[in-house]
């Protein structure tokens, strides 16, 4: 329940690594679909660009911190180690909210 809660929200930072939860989440993850727009083309001017992604990932997982310093992350899209969406630790996490809902305890 303590690893929840620090991805998602409770941590120093009040930050969440959950895409969508809170007020304040990633906004560039390291995920080509969600980094190119609807229409037209996408290319590397969309993954250099600044701005956020076009398509929020609404339950996804980012690597986070590097360190336990939760300031250690910045919401870079070109950094894989820390914004990227992965099936390893997504897979865990979820597995760990949908035991925490059946017992009860979201």
């Amino acid at each position: 329940k303590a690893v929840v809660s620090t991805q998602s929200t409770g941590n120093s930072r009040d930050f969440s690594y959950l895409i969508g939860y809170g007020d304040s989440y990633p906004l560039r993850p390291h995920h080509s679909s969600s980094s190119c727009p609807s229409t037209g083309s996408c290319g590397w001017d969309n993954f250099n660009s600044a701005d956020p992604n076009p398509h929020v990932l609404y339950g996804a997982l980012v690597g986070g911190p590097k360190s336990a310093n939760d300031y250690d992350y910045e919401d870079k899209r070109n950094d894989y180690i820390c914004n990227e969406v992965t099936t390893d630790y997504n897979s865990g996490f979820q597995s760990a909210v949908a035991a925490l809902v059946a017992m009860g305890e979201e």
